[in-house]
């Protein structure tokens, strides 16, 4: 599988690693959108939320809980964050692996996209 988040986790393909541990890796966005922009994913390949499995029902409670970590150390968990996952091409997703975006540092605005 020729996965770009895959190769992140393997160490294949550098990137500036925030938060890992068992089951998820997050790291600073390459494109960000707001002044702090992580991405979370699990170390498991699963390419959309339509492909999570009933095996995979903690993995996204598990994400929100590195983002509840990431916010702290980043100090916007009580000013605000928003915590995002697109599914499929239509709703912005253009890497197929599970990942949750984390924004933060900015007032954030409604409709998103």
């Amino acid at each position: 599988m020729n996965c770009l988040f895959c190769n992140i986790i393997s160490g294949k393909i550098p990137a500036k690693l925030v938060y890992q541990d068992d089951t998820v890796v997050a790291f600073d966005d390459i494109n960000p959108k707001a002044p702090h922009h992580k991405l979370i994913i699990p170390r498991k390949h699963i390419s959309t939320l339509n492909d999570l499995t009933v095996e995979d029902r903690l993995v996204l409670g598990h994400m929100a809980e590195a983002a509840q970590k990431i916010a702290k150390e980043l100090n916007i968990a009580e000013q605000g964050y928003r915590f995002v996952i697109n599914c499929n091409a239509e709703a912005g997703q253009s890497v197929f692996h599970l990942h949750a975006h984390l924004l933060g540092g900015r007032q954030m605005t409604w409709p998103p996209g």
